[in-house]
């Protein structure tokens, strides 16, 4: 089958440009292909994670990518899906930003002989004369059809500046140069780029009278139509400073059942038939198919040992490991706020607050799997995944804590 008609199974494509011509291209040529990630933060998160997932899937195809990392892009902000203008970041900042996204992305792709390529957009914006760049590029974008597009629209009643005005012929700019240096014929991203990525395909098609690609995918939702990825803390993070492994395993475990055949097929390399047998069932069956959904995605991210660090904490959390019958405390809810120090030895988990204190510091207390060191963390929801938490004193002692109204 053709990669782009298993991207199609899979439910990953939302949009694109030449549906025909791009299974063609993917048929008879290797295909190279870019996909851009701004560097608005240190970390990647969950959306970018989906874009690296498809990314490796065309790469095992046999196709070509290239990782844009925008450190010139990000100097001026895309206006996509945002209310008010993004916050201007310093060169340094954005440089050091940019590193971190690099290290992250290759542990996803294989970048050895040219097999995939990263670069950086600030090595050639970062170079145009803006003067230069009118002359030779204005004429080829039309403020009328700009202005039309979603990517401004939804900014013009809330004011749209010059600076963000200039994302979209910028971005545009991005796909000619990868087209010309690198033979890229195709660009990728979230639905949210749809109107930037059709600027590039067309600025080639002017400019070098040959034909490019554009392809979009779904964004994936709750049944409520929020965005996944999105938790107490904020985004769902790469980084394990960010989102720990086990706190990054729980949310995948506790997505609802509604998601789990969507997610599986669309972050995981598990075969449709395995995954059909695992959502097929109800109750029990699909907590199994959301078990082994957070184990494959942690790994991927994490590395199999901290997979099965997670999945261990996991199962003694919810009594299914080997830890047999967990002591447990109730707790009421309305103790959310107040210190683990004082609620730990309220509940006569920890004899005192000096003992507990002494064993924050030598690192002996844990919750759900993860070290407990700060004397001052307060109780957030988040910590009670489906209602409990787990403490572990020492290297033995395990308690349930229940969460009750």
């Amino acid at each position: 089958m053709n990669i782009y008609d298993q991207l199609l199974e899979r439910g990953y494509i939302a949009q694109c440009t030449d549906e025909e011509g791009l299974r063609r291209v993917l048929s008879e040529e290797q295909l190279t292909f870019y996909i851009g990630i701004d560097a608005t933060a240190d970390s990647l998160h969950a959306g970018h994670f989906l874009t690296l997932v498809v990314m490796k899937r065309l790469q095992e195809a046999g196709h070509r990518p290239i990782v844009l990392i925008g450190g010139g892009t990000t100097l001026i902000g895309d206006p996509s899906g945002r209310d008010e203008m993004r916050n201007i970041q310093t060169v340094e900042d954005i440089n050091e930003k940019a590193e971190k996204l690099k290290a992250q992305a290759s542990r996803f792709l294989d970048f050895s002989d040219g097999k995939a390529l990263m670069v950086n957009n600030a090595d050639w914006l970062t170079q145009l004369n803006y003067i230069t760049f009118l002359r030779d590029y204005g004429p080829h974008f039309s403020i009328n059809r700009m202005i039309n597009m979603e990517s401004y629209q939804s900014r013009l009643d809330k004011g749209l500046t010059l600076l963000e005005f200039n994302y979209m012929p910028m971005q545009a700019y991005d796909f000619l140069h990868l087209f010309r240096e690198f033979g890229c014929k195709a660009q990728m991203g979230g639905s949210d780029q749809w109107s930037n990525i059709i600027g590039g395909i067309d600025l080639i098609r002017k400019l070098e009278a040959e034909e490019a690609y554009g392809l979009t995918f779904n964004l994936i939702t709750t049944s409520t139509g929020e965005k996944m990825g999105k938790t107490v803390k904020g985004a769902l993070w790469l980084d394990p400073e960010k989102t720990s492994p086990y706190e990054f395993f729980q949310y995948w475990r506790n997505v609802e059942d509604q998601s789990i055949d969507t997610l599986l097929k669309r972050y995981t390399f598990l075969e449709l038939d395995e995954i059909d047998k695992l959502t097929s069932g109800e109750g029990q069956a699909l907590n199994k198919a959301k078990e082994v959904l957070a184990f494959e995605l942690t790994k991927m991210v994490h590395g199999e040992e901290e997979a099965t660090k997670a999945l261990d904490a996991a199962r003694s959390l919810f009594g299914s490991g080997d830890s047999g019958d967990l002591p447990a405390v109730e707790l009421s809810r309305d103790q959310l706020g107040n210190e683990w120090l004082t609620v730990l030895t309220d509940l006569a988990i920890v004899p005192s607050r000096s003992e507990g204190r002494r064993l924050m510091q030598q690192q002996g207390l844990l919750l759900n799997g993860e070290k407990l060191t700060d004397f001052a963390a307060v109780l957030i929801e988040e910590d009670f995944p489906e209602g409990e938490a787990l403490v572990r004193r020492g290297k033995k002692v395990y308690t349930k804590i229940k969460l009750v109204d």
